[in-house]
């Protein structure tokens, strides 16, 4: 089938566009520009633009600097594309202008072709769509308007879902004792209980930074216009702006109390991607740690049996891997790389505007996506159904000779060292050999070494 065009005129000239096309010439002048990679700009993103240009136009039509039938036709438009249609009008690479002005226009042309087809008469891009704009406030404001909504909507509740399932499973594991490890040593016994209690408090603390992190990303760039002055937008544009937008999304949002720091950089988006990335270097913790206690199941540890999935090779019958662990860890190294990018993103702030901002918006939302996925996988298909293998670590407990710590106030360090070694030696239960190099009676060791008892801490 032959594809057919329209021409489209833009400053530059002339364009051929497809003609089914909602877009205009710049965007298509991006597209014929920009062939790089597979990557678009994020859904998430693309909703956030028509977020701003929903609340521009009711904020103008307000103000009385714009048609109310036009603002009407532009906010219907808009809503359009923010309850999911239209995503595929937005085809430009990631990877194009630094300011996103490309992905600004797209929106433009999108939105104005809508509005004109509503109410049957010319809506601009420029002067209506993009009244009181500029794309070096839209773009940061878009990014900030996604990374706030998703990190409320989706993450945050998927890293509660994940805390929670380690609550309940450190009551079904109450009581349970197991060999602690240090530089993957036999160390001082825990309980299952207490480790998984540090898991969840590693998810809780970058949980609530988090959350700290996003009031920065609240204060909206929108109202600096093109270089923080607020040229060509109404002085009270900026609060109005952020009102609607408030009330569009349910979401809190307020003007900047700096537009120049809001175009110029984008430190609180560096500084979210960072809390990001402790998030997924908390994930990988936990991963490795499930993947230790689950290794063996006879040559390794074997403390724990994670819920079998698939079959874990091509070639060994019945091999089983731990491949949730394995997925959110390689989930963890993805975000970690995306924080690199974003660092040195941030960096490229040149006088008033940052150039890196639609590559800024492709890794954070990834990075969102990715961690709220891992999350709810690691929470539903390892932490929730893995189960104990009593009979391995009742085993490795009863020999562990570091359970002699608790006589150290009693008998001495070199002491108990000496009886550590003999048992170790002679692969006997520590009680055994203690109660032989001692004075201290087979029911006063049994008291002072009851594994249980040597969780609580204290001094024997």
């Amino acid at each position: 089938m032959t594809k057919t065009y329209r021409i489209e005129k833009d400053s530059m000239g002339e364009v051929r566009v497809p003609s089914e096309a909602l877009y205009q010439a710049q965007t298509q002048r991006a597209v014929d520009n920009f062939n790089i990679s597979p990557y678009t700009m994020p859904e998430d993103l693309i909703v956030a633009l028509a977020y701003i240009k929903q609340s521009a136009a009711i904020t103008n039509s307000q103000l009385g600097l714009m048609d109310e039938d036009i603002a009407d036709a532009i906010s219907s438009s808009a809503q359009s594309i923010i309850d999911g249609q239209y995503y595929d009008q937005f085809p430009i690479d990631v990877f194009q202008t630094g300011s996103g002005t490309s992905t600004n226009m797209n929106a433009n042309e999108v939105i104005s072709t809508l509005a004109s087809e509503r109410i049957k008469k010319l809506v601009s891009p420029n002067d209506h769509v993009n009244m009181g704009q500029s794309s070096n406030d839209v773009i940061p404001t878009a990014i900030q308007i996604s990374a706030v909504i998703t990190t409320e909507t989706q993450l945050i509740p998927a890293m509660k879902h994940l805390t929670g399932s380690l609550i309940k499973k450190q009551r079904e594991l109450e009581g349970i004792v197991k060999t602690g490890r240090t530089h993957l040593m036999d160390a001082m016994p825990v309980t299952f209980s207490q480790e998984l209690s540090g898991w969840e408090s590693q998810i809780n603390h970058v949980k609530q930074s988090i959350n700290t992190s996003l009031s920065s990303v609240r204060a909206l760039a929108q109202g600096g216009t093109a270089v923080g002055t607020g040229i060509n937008a109404h002085p009270r544009f900026a609060e109005d702006f952020c009102q609607n937008l408030t009330q569009l999304t349910g979401v809190s949002f307020e003007p900047s109390d700096n537009f120049f720091f809001n175009l110029s950089s984008q430190d609180a988006i560096v500084a979210l991607s960072g809390q990001l990335k402790t998030l997924a270097v908390s994930l990988m913790k936990i991963s490795n740690d499930l993947r230790w206690m689950n290794s063996g199941p006879l040559a390794g540890l074997g403390e724990i049996e994670l819920k079998a999935l698939q079959p874990g090779s091509s070639i060994m019958p019945g091999k089983v891997n731990p491949v949730i662990p394995e997925a959110v860890a390689m989930v963890s190294a993805q975000v970690i790389g995306n924080d690199s990018t974003i660092t040195i993103a941030g960096q490229s702030g040149n006088f008033q505007l940052n150039v890196m901002l639609p590559v800024i918006a492709h890794n954070l939302l990834e990075s969102i996506h990715l961690l709220t996925n891992a999350c709810i996988s690691l929470a539903d298909q390892a932490i929730t159904p893995f189960t104990v293998r009593r009979d391995n670590i009742d085993k490795a407990l009863a020999k562990n000779p570091i359970l002699i710590t608790a006589l150290n106030p009693v008998i001495g360090y070199l002491k108990a060292a000496d009886i550590a070694k003999k048992a170790y030696k002679q692969g006997r239960p520590i009680i055994d050999v203690a109660e032989e190099e001692t004075d201290i009676s087979r029911e006063d060791l049994e008291k002072l070494l009851t594994p249980k008892t040597l969780t609580i801490g204290g001094i024997a």
